[in-house]
């Protein structure tokens, strides 16, 4: 298993971008297709604390179509911003490489190579 996880939806072009330069640098990161195996609760509550966002919103995607039917906006409690996330994963911000108790967003993908030893 390796130590690193991305968070990957392969429709994306920044995460396969992010996917490939983690792969350029000699990593095989473990792969998380979170649109087909969504994150829980702790999952999304750990993902922020490692990517040291203040607020589950910041970890949302607020342009998708998925932001107005979930009702959400910047005030939303993040009990209510995680929910929307688990029923709309595509709310999720994506790529999100993991390290250990560190995690950077892959946008620009450079940020992965913060991770990197």
């Amino acid at each position: 298993m390796s130590d690193y996880i991305i968070f990957h939806n392969p429709r994306c072009s920044k995460s396969r971008q992010t996917l490939a330069l983690l792969e350029e640098n000699g990593i095989t990161p473990t792969i998380v297709k979170y649109l087909d195996d969504i994150p829980d609760t702790a999952t999304l509550k750990s993902l922020i604390s490692k990517l040291g966002f203040a607020h589950a919103h910041d970890l949302v995607r607020n342009k998708e179509a998925d932001y107005k039917t979930a009702g959400l906006s910047a005030q939303s409690s993040d009990a209510d911003v995680i929910a929307a996330m688990i029923q709309y994963p595509k709310l999720i911000e994506r790529p999100i490489v993991v390290k250990g108790d560190q995690a950077v967003l892959g946008r620009p993908p450079e940020n992965a190579l913060q991770l990197l030893d």
